[in-house]
């Protein structure tokens, strides 16, 4: 999964009070009153944390990007 917030969108302290950073403060901080995201490609234990702060970020600002993983074929 890849996650980027959109620096433009978000308000950081403002409307949430950085949110997303008390629920994933493993991917997400607060640099200079907007979130940021701490790694491009999300580490797997922490996508569900991920999803989350993205679905209640009140400005829309976290992007998330699914991958496919691919599958393996069985013989």
């Amino acid at each position: 999964m890849k996650v980027e917030v959109n620096a433009e969108r978000c308000s950081g302290s403002g409307l949430c009070s950085g949110l997303c950073a008390d629920i994933c403060p493993e991917v997400f901080e607060i640099e200079v009153d907007v979130a940021a995201a701490k790694f491009a490609e999300v580490p797997t234990r922490y996508e569900a944390a991920c999803r989350e702060a993205a679905d209640q970020c009140p400005t829309g600002a976290i992007a998330v990007e699914e991958q496919t993983r691919p599958s393996v074929a069985h013989c």
